[in-house]
């Protein structure tokens, strides 16, 4: 019997490190995704009749929810991308404003559209979910690459880098500050982009800073991620606003601007690439 003993204990002790061994190794769901992204590679998006060009971010796809591999903008769209658009600035003088490129290009702002925030590496503010995809259609043409806004399955996707927690980075709101403006800290404006902590996949201000603008699985606009107005519930990877008229009820235009949100200063947008070439 006691010859025995040695052999059992071994047998044990063998079973028990190969049913150890898998729980050690395997890797973790987060670690997975930016493996691929690396094999996408990133790359800079020049913006035409201007020398600005600002950083799109590859992200890996989830086959199980039907979402493809794409880039997205690493921050917010700035004003220095947006201003070539609106002021046509990559026109001969006076090309956008007549004929067919003066309807698929906002009106110009009658006030300086970024409400005295600041300007330069500032997120585009105060557009409506029209202007935002006009930006897109304008940046297709321009580039040769199909840009759009993401869907809200592919903003939360983008915005969780892999985490099924309330925020990238966890559930506690109280690590929030490091990753976002939000009310707490934002002094109820916005705040250069990037200046705050990335999430995992190195994307900026996906919560918090300003809305951005996405599409639902109904094709209808609605926001993501919060604002600099808005309170840590709001800042919750699953949160969403549905597109709201009273985001420009003090229009006094009749009828009311198709462009600018007179009252959705906290409105912006990212841009979403399908393939690059």
């Amino acid at each position: 019997m006691n010859c025995e003993r040695p052999t059992i204990v071994a047998m044990l002790a063998v079973a028990s490190f190969a049913c150890a061994a898998p729980r050690e190794s395997a890797p973790a769901e987060r670690v997975e995704a930016p493996r691929v992204e690396k094999k996408l590679g990133n790359y800079a998006q020049e913006i035409p009749g201007s020398a600005f060009r600002f950083e799109m971010t590859a992200i890996g796809g989830d086959p199980s929810k039907g979402i493809a591999p794409f880039w997205i903008g690493t921050t917010e769209l700035t004003w220095e991308a947006f201003d070539v658009f609106v002021y046509g600035l990559d026109q001969p003088d006076g090309a956008a404003s007549s004929g067919v490129d003066a309807t698929t290009r906002p009106t110009k702002p009658y006030l300086p559209p970024d409400r005295g925030f600041g300007h330069e590496g500032h997120a585009a503010l105060g557009m409506s979910f029209k202007n935002a995809a006009a930006f897109c259609a304008w940046l297709s043409r321009a580039s040769g690459r199909t840009y759009r806004l993401p869907t809200e399955v592919e903003w939360e996707h983008a915005c969780r880098a892999g985490a099924t927690t309330r925020y990238s980075f966890g559930d506690d709101p109280a690590a929030l500050a490091a990753h976002a403006w939000f009310v707490d800290d934002a002094e109820n404006k916005t705040h250069p982009v990037a200046t705050k902590q990335p999430n995992a996949w190195g994307l900026h201000d996906m919560l918090g800073n300003v809305e951005e603008w996405c599409v639902d699985a109904d094709g209808k606009p609605v926001t993501k991620g919060g604002s600099y107005a808005d309170a840590a519930a709001e800042l919750e990877c699953s949160a969403r606003s549905p597109e709201n008229p009273a985001w420009n009820k003090s229009d006094p235009q009749i009828p009311k601007s198709k462009w600018w949100l007179a009252d959705g200063p906290f409105v912006g947008f990212r841009v979403l690439c399908e393939s690059k070439p």
